[in-house]
């Protein structure tokens, strides 16, 4: 085959590649994103910059974040950046022999030709220990250059030697920004849609929320939503378009607008008014607007204490957890915690005795009810501190018979005041009868004049504590 022909089929097959393939990055300035890694004389950029085959440029570098965050651009840019052999593996399809043939091929290119070799394995974490291990000694000796892609934690997805010859490079989900500049620049480039079509603000809204920062998804869209508005003899790509192409209705949301409190205020009184099947609902329609995740797990651990509080001790457990797990696997594993929560918080017996207990005390502070601290309960620790009478009289719990002892512990200001007012509901009818026996084992009168409100539905029969 003539050279022109073999050009002429090789810009055919880019003609015809995906979006995503064709904006696909040629130099670090078309890059977005990921800048925490590309700042002068960090490792990336050492490695993407060195000319020679030893030093810095021979690092080999494992890149770990979502899909979509610039992975396999970042690979090709070290290949063509340093003038090296590119050869990609993807660990779905590669077996031990691929990995042993492209090594011995590179151990040639390295020794005969002077020419280094950039091996990218995409999802390295489906890579077995025994497909791993026979990178090692490539990596060891130098004879590739490894740039290894994972969406997994590497400290369990990539055996121990190769993780220690290696730099872990950490890439974040790219911004609103990012996906937008991505988005535009794929309109007007000659490789992208060159100008053929135009994007209404609320089209690049739903690409953003379709993104969710991985501009592979978002250039995937945009293709298949232009698609869809030439079909239709337009060249303007508007909401309706997009959510055409990709079979996904835009949720009337606005993180910033009237939306968003709306729709969590709705999921806070769901959960509160114990319908699980509403909460569920909100909760989707949060995720699927491309909410902070972590705002909604705040709310789940407000809603907990407030709400719940000791009718199910173990609901701010539930909340705290699925925080946790949102910031550690972050999304779209994580909707699967903050569902659960959500249920458990829905379900769970409601009580606002904590809310209205501390409502009261505060309240009460606030208006000077303050007081000295009685003088047998005052820092008895310093010398000549009985002389002033700190301490004197005190008794120690663990010294009488069931560990209660009856003496003033609060202020005589605040002696008579009762702040916390257990409803009956679920595990806090428990605490309301031990409270009782304690305030008159405290020589308290158990119910005398009320400060806090009374909670919410006391008083009468909570459905979910029956059966």
């Amino acid at each position: 085959m003539s050279a022109s022909l073999f050009d002429e089929g090789l810009a055919a097959a880019r003609a015809s590649a995906p979006l995503a393939v064709r904006m696909r990055p040629r130099s670090l300035d078309e890059l977005l994103g990921q800048q925490h890694l590309l700042a002068a004389g960090s490792p990336l950029r050492r490695l993407i910059s060195a000319t020679g085959e030893s030093g810095p440029g021979t690092t080999s570098v494992i890149l770990w974040g979502p899909p979509g965050t610039g992975k396999t651009t970042l690979a090709s840019l070290v290949s063509t950046s340093t003038g090296r052999r590119f050869v990609e593996l993807s660990a779905v399809t590669a077996g031990v022999k691929d990995v042993r043939e492209v090594i011995e091929r590179a151990r040639d290119a390295l020794g005969m030709q002077g020419v280094g070799t950039v091996l990218f394995v995409d999802e390295v974490h489906r890579f077995s220990k025994t497909q791993q291990d026979a990178l090692l000694p490539a990596v060891e000796n130098g004879w590739v250059t490894l740039v290894a892609a994972t969406t997994e934690n590497p400290s369990f997805a990539v055996i121990s030697p190769l993780l220690s010859r290696s730099l872990v490079l950490t890439l974040q989900p790219l911004t609103d920004d990012d996906i937008r500049g991505v988005l535009l620049a794929a309109v007007a480039d000659g490789r992208g849609l060159n100008g053929t079509v135009e994007l209404s603000d609320e089209a690049i809204a739903h690409l953003l929320r379709i993104a969710g920062g991985d501009a592979r998804r978002a250039l995937t869209s945009l293709e298949a939503a232009a698609g869809a508005a030439l079909d239709a003899g337009t060249n303007v790509v508007d909401l309706s378009a997009v959510e055409r192409a990709v079979d996904r209705a835009a949720p009337r949301y606005d993180r910033d607008g009237d939306q968003h409190y709306d729709v969590i205020s709705a999921y806070i009184k769901s959960m509160r008014g114990s319908d699980v099947d509403a909460s569920l609902h909100y909760l989707a329609r949060m995720i699927e607007a491309g909410e902070d995740p972590r705002f909604i797990a705040r709310r789940l651990v407000i809603l907990a204490s407030e709400d719940i509080g000791l009718a199910d001790p173990t609901a701010l457990q539930t909340a705290t957890a699925a925080a946790a797990a949102v910031a550690f696997v972050g999304l779209p594993e994580g909707r699967l915690a903050l569902a659960q929560a959500t249920i458990a918080l829905a379900l769970a017996p409601k009580s606002n005795a904590v809310i209205a207990g501390i409502d009261a005390a505060q309240a009460d502070v606030r208006r000077g009810l303050i007081g000295q601290v009685p003088a047998h309960l005052r820092d008895s620790h310093y010398s000549r501190a009985a002389d002033h009478g700190h301490g004197v009289g005190y008794v120690y719990p663990h010294g009488v018979p069931g560990g209660v002892a009856p003496q003033q512990y609060a202020p005589d200001q605040a002696a008579e005041r009762r702040y916390y007012l257990p409803t009956r509901y679920g595990a806090e009818a428990r605490y309301a009868e031990v409270l009782d026996r304690l305030r008159i084992a405290l020589g308290r009168d158990p119910a005398p004049e009320t400060l806090a409100p009374t909670p919410v539905g006391s008083g009468g029969t909570n459905p979910i504590d029956e059966g």
